[in-house]
């Protein structure tokens, strides 16, 4: 069967347009397309930098069968693609001359690209992290719950997320997507952040939510600085973040674990959710040592 053709755009509005029904029609897999393309329709393309982001679809049979994206100078984000798809998109993109810092999709889909893109462009790919996305079944509190209580973060904890948000994309070895000010700011006023505190009012830990989206909420980022650890806080925030995501009316609570953390991924499992699928990260080498 021919792959079919792909169609790129830097215009939001045509792409959603044209992707985002299919975007939809499976939510719990698509949720990091859809909560990305929301977050570009609410805050404009330009707050998420100076170079404009790629969109684009695979168009065969007169329908719309996959999609990808990506936020300079983030990865290349894609759905699932059979091996031939894949290829096909590896060779369209290297015959344009896109130099891409790498991919992030479900694992089968992110490893047959990483090696069409070593075929076609001779880059080296290297695995950054495999994650797991899981969804919420039936929410249980963890027992002990540690003493204290969730709440909002307000205003008064700007300074505090702010912290936390740096040492959170530092301690994964991310990318940030904005500046921490305007991170803290938007999800203050959207109330996204819940923080565990304890009884004397310390927060000690984090759980974000993005925005709903096609019925579903994504549970990021689930941060507690490292002296505050293994006492049972991130649990609580994480429980208490999607118990509110239930209350505001979503289908499916989600949310993802790297694999290489034992401790979150047992954690998560305990509170009530389960495997999905899962994900890969790959990075790009290109033409250094690494490559040769």
């Amino acid at each position: 069967m021919r792959p079919g053709q792909w169609h790129l755009t830097e215009d939001l509005d045509g792409f959603l347009d044209q992707a985002g029904d299919f975007l939809q029609s499976r939510p719990v897999l698509h949720t990091i397309p859809l909560t990305v393309t929301e977050s570009l329709r609410k805050r404009g393309v330009a707050a998420y930098g100076a170079e404009a982001p790629i969109l684009g679809w695979l168009e065969r049979g007169g329908e719309v069968r996959a999609a990808l994206f990506r936020t300079p100078p983030r990865r290349l984000v894609l759905t699932p693609l059979t091996t031939e798809e894949a290829d096909a998109l590896a060779a369209h993109l290297a015959g344009l001359d896109y130099l891409l810092p790498g991919v992030n999709a479900d694992h089968d889909t992110a490893t047959a690209f990483a090696e069409a893109w070593q075929r076609h462009v001779d880059a080296t790919p290297l695995l950054h992290e495999r994650q797991r996305l899981y969804r919420l079944g039936a929410l249980t509190s963890p027992e002990p719950l540690p003493d204290g209580q969730g709440r909002v973060a307000g205003e008064p904890d700007r300074e505090q997320l702010m912290c936390w948000y740096h040492e959170f994309v530092d301690s994964i070895g991310g990318v940030a997507s904005s500046d921490a000010s305007s991170w803290a700011d938007t999800r203050i006023a959207h109330g996204r952040i819940r923080l565990w505190q304890t009884p004397d009012g310390t927060p000690v830990s984090m759980a974000g939510a993005t925005p709903m989206v096609a019925g579903q909420i994504r549970v990021a980022p689930v941060y507690t600085p490292a002296h505050l650890r293994r006492r049972g806080y991130a649990g609580a925030a994480t429980v208490d973040v999607s118990r509110a995501a239930l209350a505001a009316g979503a289908a499916e609570v989600l949310l993802f674990a790297d694999l290489a953390n034992p401790t979150s991924n047992g954690l998560y499992q305990r509170i009530g959710y389960r495997p999905v699928t899962d994900f890969a990260l790959y990075d790009f080498s290109y033409g250094g040592p690494e490559a040769g």
